[in-house]
């Protein structure tokens, strides 16, 4: 048997593999499925990686306190605790700033870069008129000392 032009018909049991045979509208359908199921499998892919855990560290600052006299320019001590410190932490990187009348006043940087496991860093008291201050201690999380004053001693 042939078509209208002569051509011979290809029987139903020998489909023709040549992308040619296919209409148009077909390969599209073709191309966007083989497309989404590559998709999914890089996304099972992705989610079946194990994600470590991260927890936000929200350690109290311990010194200074309601106690705490600082005198401008001297070295100072700020403790905090870091006995229930997670696994994982989101940023370990510790910054210290100085807080005046209850706002962070990010001028004055008391200390940065140093690991917020080590539970201490030493700060110099910069030169602020006396009054009452606390600091915060950022990393994961900004913590807020007790307020403390600080004298030109």
């Amino acid at each position: 048997p042939t078509n209208t032009r002569g051509e011979p018909l290809q029987s139903c049991s020998t489909p023709s593999t040549s992308p040619t045979h296919y209409p148009l509208k077909m390969m599209f359908t073709k191309s966007l499925m083989s497309s989404f199921f590559a998709l999914m499998a890089l996304l099972s892919l992705a989610l079946s990686i194990p994600v470590q855990q991260r927890d936000v560290f929200v350690p109290p600052v311990i010194d200074p306190n309601q106690k705490t006299v600082w005198c401008v320019g001297k070295q100072e001590k700020v403790v905090w605790d870091t006995s229930n410190a997670p696994a994982s932490i989101t940023n370990p990187e510790g910054r210290i700033y100085l807080v005046v009348n209850n706002l962070i006043d990010f001028d004055y940087e008391l200390a940065s870069g140093f690991n917020i496991l080590d539970g201490k860093v030493e700060v110099t008291v910069p030169d602020v008129p006396p009054g009452i201050y606390a600091i915060v201690l950022f990393g994961d999380s900004g913590n807020f000392s007790k307020n403390f004053t600080i004298t030109a001693c």
